[in-house]
C-alpha cells in the first residue's frame, strides 16, 4: 500500500545568510543531517500549506508572520521513497530578525549562503537548493520530481509550473 505524506519547508534568509537546522539525531526524517525549518500539515491544512508553513515557522523558530518578506512559494518537490509519496511545498522568504528560539527537533544556525551546500544535506533538498542558488527568486512555482539519470544516478528534474489554460 502506498501512503502520501505532505510537508510544507521555508528557506529563510537574513541578508545572505540562510537559515538551517541541524536535525536531531533522534528525528525519524534525516536525522543529524542539515535542513529548513518546515513540517508535515496537519488534516485541517491540506488544501493551505502556507497555513502549515507559518505555523511550522512559528513553532520552531519564534518568527511571527509579521516578522517575514516576501514569503512565497517556490517549489513543489514530489518524490517516492519506499512505500511513501512525498509532496513538499517549498517556500522561500526573508525576515528582518536574527534571534530565532531553539527548537528540540535540531539547532537552528544562521549560515552564509557560499557555505550551505557544504552541509550534510538530503539529495532531493541539496539539488533544490543548487536550484535555487542558480536561478533565484522565480516568478513561477518550479515542480520537481526525483528520479534518474540515464546513467543511473539520482536526479532531480524541474519544471516550470504552468496553467495551459492561460497561453
Amino acid at each position: 500500500m502506498i501512503r502520501a505524506r505532505m510537508i510544507a519547508t521555508a528557506i529563510l534568509f537574513h541578508q545572505n545568510d540562510m537559515l538551517m537546522m541541524k536535525r536531531s539525531p533522534y528525528r525519524t526524517l534525516s536525522p543529524g543531517m542539515w535542513a529548513a525549518v518546515g513540517g508535515h500539515l496537519e488534516p485541517h491544512e491540506i488544501n493551505d500549506p502556507e497555513s502549515a508553513v507559518l505555523r511550522e515557522i512559528h513553532e520552531e523558530t519564534g518568527l511571527l508572520p509579521e516578522d517575514l518578506r516576501d514569503l512565497r512559494l517556490q517549489y513543489i518537490l514530489i518524490r517516492l521513497n519506499q512505500q511513501e509519496v512525498r509532496q513538499q511545498f517549498i517556500y522561500t522568504g526573508r525576515t528582518g530578525k536574527r534571534t530565532v528560539n531553539q527548537t528540540d527537533e535540531g539547532e537552528l544556525f544562521w549560515i552564509p549562503r557560499e557555505q550551505v551546500l557544504n552541509r550534510e544535506i538530503p539529495f532531493i533538498f541539496h539539488r533544490l537548493l543548487e536550484h535555487y542558488f542558480e536561478h533565484g527568486p522565480s516568478p513561477h512555482v518550479w515542480v520537481g520530481t526525483a528520479g534518474y539519470e540515464p546513467d543511473g544516478s539520482p536526479a532531480v528534474h524541474w519544471t516550470e509550473l504552468v496553467d495551459p489554460q492561460q497561453r
